[in-house]
């Protein structure tokens, strides 16, 4: 089933790049057409949606290959690199398009046949938003960085291409020269900011931040399924690689129960986070046994039958993102 997942995020980003080659070409003739650089804004941008689908292209196929000794957690990082990449890319792109447009105020050209260049671009940006939509749904379905990071950029060129559109439609009407410098100067300064924010967020993939909204449906899941064993889960750490989830937790059992009995509450609680997340997750478990804590556990412990109870059950321990992940109960 994951293999199918991954063949279907590959074939996806492949017919990304394709068809983000024949943009890339259609809009380099816009310029030739035009000498626009409002036009060669976006021609720019299109060699880094090419050059970054590559990329990602690339991370994908590396993201299929299973563990082995060298990636005892796969491969899924290459995603969050290829990210990376895409973002520096289109820094890149904007800083070469706000230096071309400065070059422009100062060396202007002649610009011709606006009205092809306004079709071109038009029609463009429309491939590059319904690319976008596709590539986001399909990243989100199956969990992939890279194709959600692909697709937001392509909804960003959409949005400039938009207001560039506007524009050339100022400039061809008013004939207005310094417009085109000034649209450059924009959009560049726009496709500059969406690098930084792609790069943002995939370096907070890469340093491992805590996912609070993952850590928010985890808890969410556990609480809807809790057994009376399952006195408390905490000190979870979750590493995403990928399509796969690493997990880390203590869960506070019965402190006399038998080796074999702690072993089976913990599959119990693996198989609650299979059923939601499928085959996803590699989970691993410590097991801590109630009567180390300095606090008293009885009173929210929910097995009734418990024969070594030293006081009556009040209300079960509260499960939250914070006492989820905290450690200081087996510090205590």
């Amino acid at each position: 089933m994951e293999i199918h997942a991954d063949q279907i995020k590959l074939n996806v980003q492949k017919r990304i790049v394709l068809v983000s080659f024949v943009i890339l070409i259609a809009k380099f003739i816009a310029y030739y057409v035009t000498h626009s650089v409002g036009v060669l804004t976006d021609a720019l941008e299109s060699i880094v949606n090419v050059v970054a689908g590559a990329v990602s292209l690339y991370s994908l196929h590396l993201a299929m290959q299973p563990q082995d000794r060298n990636h005892p957690f796969g491969h899924g990082k290459i995603e969050l690199i290829s990210a990376s990449s895409e973002g520096i890319l289109i820094i890149i792109a904007g800083i070469m398009i706000i230096y071309e447009a400065v070059k422009r105020l100062f060396f202007p050209v002649e610009i011709q046949k606006l009205d092809i260049g306004i079709y071109i671009i038009a029609f463009s940006g429309i491939i590059n938003y319904l690319l976008g939509t596709y590539s986001i749904r399909t990243g989100k379905k199956h969990n992939s960085v890279a194709l959600v990071a692909g697709g937001k950029h392509l909804h960003s060129d959409t949005y400039s291409t938009i207001g560039l559109v506007i524009g050339l439609l100022a400039l061809f009407f008013t004939k207005i020269s310094w417009i085109d410098s000034a649209l450059a100067l924009l959009f560049g300064g726009i496709i500059i900011f969406t690098g930084i924010s792609i790069l943002r967020q995939t370096i907070t993939g890469l340093v491992d931040h805590a996912d609070e909204q993952l850590l928010g449906e985890m808890v969410t899941v556990l609480n809807e399924n809790r057994q009376p064993e399952w006195i408390d889960i905490h000190n979870t750490k979750i590493i995403k690689s990928g399509n796969y989830l690493y997990i880390d937790c203590d869960l506070t059992v019965p402190w006399y129960y038998t080796v074999e009995a702690g072993h089976n509450l913990g599959s119990q609680l693996k198989n609650v986070l299979n059923q939601k997340y499928g085959n996803r997750i590699q989970l691993t478990i410590h097991i801590d046994p109630c009567n180390i804590t300095s606090t008293n556990k009885c009173k929210k412990c929910m097995l009734t039958t418990c024969p070594h109870r030293k006081s009556n059950f009040t209300t079960r321990e509260n499960m939250d993102i914070l006492s989820f992940t905290d450690s200081e109960l087996e510090k205590s």
